[in-house]
């Protein structure tokens, strides 16, 4: 499976007082919007996503169609395809895409822990090999 970029998305309490002590460690901001109450950071190649009051717990998330960086790769295998191989090894989702979509898309999975995994597509399908 190409998985695509990853990072960690962090359920957050208070994005100014995360995004100091993440700037402590090193850290740089590098998107988001902090007026809606999100930023993403970067250290190297090492991606985190600070989240206030968007979700509940923390997510490991993949990114089909870029890599570390967010450029697009000229090859990539789209969450469609994630979505039947997945479904083809009984893994369950919790959250589906459409299988005839042809735009971006993403699916939500839980690991045997309960840790949530969220494959998120923002390539457009054209690009997929």
């Amino acid at each position: 499976m190409q998985l695509g970029a990853f990072s960690v998305s962090l359920s957050v309490k208070d994005l100014a007082a995360s995004r100091a002590f993440y700037e402590a460690l090193g850290f740089s901001v590098t998107g988001g919007e902090p007026a809606r109450h999100w930023l993403v950071m970067r250290n190297d190649g090492i991606v985190i996503g600070l989240f206030q009051g968007m979700f509940e717990g923390n997510l490991l998330t993949f990114n089909p169609g870029w890599d570390q960086y967010r450029q697009e790769l000229p090859h990539f295998q789209d969450v469609r395809e994630l979505q039947a191989e997945l479904d083809g090894k009984g893994i369950e989702l919790a959250v589906r895409t459409d299988p005839e979509g042809q735009g971006t898309g993403y699916v939500q999975l839980a690991d045997p822990d309960g840790n949530v995994i969220l494959i998120d597509q923002h390539v457009a399908r054209p690009n997929a090999r």
